[in-house]
């Protein structure tokens, strides 16, 4: 019988946890809309607020790995230097907002009730802010497996899921300089309708009398 690889063992440990990790995902999607409920509740017709929450899958935890090791590729001598664990980002919720001005107040309900977990600013292409991940453990239901959560304006959340599935196993493709070009075209095209649909409304609603 051949011996077990690195892989193996990390499928294996990837199993073993899976459990748990599911049970994160649900705690965490459960924190979230209850801190988020009176939010929700006060969302005027055009407003959303939507929770996503995704388990991340064993084959895309283990090329998360790969991607951290230099030449990408498992050292067989050392299998105990590579865990499942290690990857922050198993259990996942995405809070997609819309439109923009909602998202500080997410930010400060959530930030309040996780406190202590990680923060972890992002930055694009050309070095701008976007939203950030916050990383941390549910302790009620797991020390071993940690979650995460990011708050993002809604159009460019769905955006990113699209890009994400199209580009995934198109490495190449989804780094090369005209893709990442046309990325952040529309990046900035959906901030732009955003603003466009804030200012839209905000004009609307503003009474005749203050408009001159």
């Amino acid at each position: 019988m051949p011996e077990r690889t690195t892989r193996d063992r990390l499928r294996e440990e990837y199993f073993d946890v899976l459990p748990e990790i599911r049970q994160v995902v649900m705690y965490l999607e459960a924190e979230i809309r209850y801190h988020t409920r009176h939010i929700l509740q006060r969302l005027k017709p055009y407003e959303q607020l939507a929770i996503k929450s995704r388990v991340k899958d064993c084959e895309s935890a283990l090329q998360t790995l790969l991607c951290k090791r230099e030449g990408r590729t498992f050292d067989p001598e050392k299998p105990g230097d590579y865990s499942i664990l290690d990857l922050p980002d198993l259990a996942g919720v995405r809070v997609l907002v819309f439109p923009n001005s909602r998202l500080v107040e997410v930010d400060e309900a959530l930030r309040c009730h996780f406190k202590g977990w990680i923060y972890k600013p992002l930055r694009d292409n050309k070095g701008d802010a976007v939203p950030p991940k916050f990383y941390g453990y549910c302790d009620q239901v797991s020390s071993r497996v940690r979650g995460e959560f990011q708050i993002v304006p809604m159009l460019l959340g769905l955006f990113w899921e699209v890009e994400h599935s199209a580009m995934y196993k198109f490495k190449g493709v989804s780094n090369s300089k005209e893709t990442k070009r046309h990325r952040a075209n529309v990046e900035h095209a959906l901030a732009s309708f955003e603003k466009g649909i804030e200012s839209f409304v905000r004009d609307y609603a503003q009474p005749p009398s203050e408009k001159s």
